[in-house]
């Protein structure tokens, strides 16, 4: 069943996915852009490593979070709610001792709109629990984050959004 999930996922998603996952979220274009890609999500010890593919953004720093609710049906991906916060911290730079369990460090398209990125979140589990992010949903914002603008980081509209779903 895990083969036949990996395999519809990498066909719609456009881009591989990473191949030791145990979730996947499928970015698509919100807000009237042409984003497309895929963020992977797999346990690291304590940890959860997030590796990160996206086509069609524009050049340079975008805003990378995780947000409260699994829902990107809105034209605009409101309907993903803020920032998932179950510590109810202020907003900051992932590396800060307290932000968001959301927050992640900005992902960084190169000059022909691609971005690549690996990463750890902390204090987040692969699951649907309180501090879980399954089900939930990933957001590329348009700008970069400035990770002390209260209490979203001053990203800008949300040009990409997917739901992380176990595969």
């Amino acid at each position: 069943m895990l083969k036949i999930a990996y395999a519809v996922l990498a066909t719609l998603s456009f881009v591989p996915l990473a191949a030791h996952a145990d979730a996947a979220a499928l970015l698509e274009g919100r807000s009237g852009s042409q984003v497309r890609g895929s963020v992977t999500f797999a346990p690291v010890g304590d940890k959860i490593r997030i590796s990160v593919q996206a086509s069609n953004l524009t050049p340079g720093p975008h805003g990378f979070h995780i947000h409260e609710v699994g829902d990107c049906s809105a034209a605009d991906a409101a309907s993903a709610k803020g920032h998932f916060n179950p510590g109810g911290h202020a907003h900051g730079a992932a590396s800060a001792a307290e932000h968001h369990a959301g927050d992640m460090p900005n992902l960084v398209a190169d000059a022909d709109g691609n971005a690549l990125m690996t990463g750890e979140l902390s204090g987040v589990g692969l699951d649907d629990g309180p501090t879980g992010i399954l089900g939930r949903a990933v957001v590329i914002h348009a700008d970069p984050d400035d990770y002390t603008s209260q209490p979203a980081g001053n990203s800008g509209k949300r040009v990409a959004c997917g739901v992380i779903r176990k595969l």
